[in-house]
């Protein structure tokens, strides 16, 4: 599902020509406030559930360069949830849908005025289950679950 429609800003170009790394998780976190937006916790939505999405753990994997000027979005799928959490997979990609990089998220929901997790109204929890999610085990993307380490041999 797409979420987001960015393109490039100077600002976010480095020495080496390209976004520099801290730039793909801005777009990353941009992701999150569309997502936010997308199952009803817009500025609205906040105030009136007292609720806010924090984002708990995030593993970003970069796929190509990204250059000034070029347009990119910023997808979504939902790859688990329970009452309070969301495990997501984000893809930002070029305009001819290739992978610029991935970000699988655990996001939880969390009580602005008590600071502390709290379960998603039926409303927002129906949004959030409404969004796309693999068909099967077997439709499981190849960059969720993946695993920071040395490969020895």
């Amino acid at each position: 599902m797409a979420l987001l429609d960015i393109t490039v800003p100077h600002a976010w170009v480095d020495y080496n020509g390209h976004m520099n790394d801290a730039e793909y998780a801005r777009a990353f976190s941009m992701g999150v406030e569309a997502l936010m937006e997308q199952v009803g916790l817009d500025a609205a939505g906040r105030e009136q559930y007292d609720l806010t999405i924090y984002t708990l753990e995030t593993h970003l994997c970069y796929l190509a360069e990204a250059h000034e000027g070029q347009a990119l979005k910023v997808d979504v799928l939902l790859l688990d949830h329970d009452a309070k959490r969301q495990h997501v997979l984000f893809t930002l990609s070029d305009a001819e849908g290739n992978g610029i990089a991935t970000s699988e998220q655990m996001l939880m929901a969390m009580s602005i005025s008590g600071g502390r997790p709290a379960p998603c109204p039926d409303e927002v929890a129906e949004r959030i289950a409404a969004l796309p999610q693999p068909a099967s085990a077997d439709d499981w993307p190849k960059a969720a679950g993946r695993r920071i380490g040395i490969r020895r041999k």
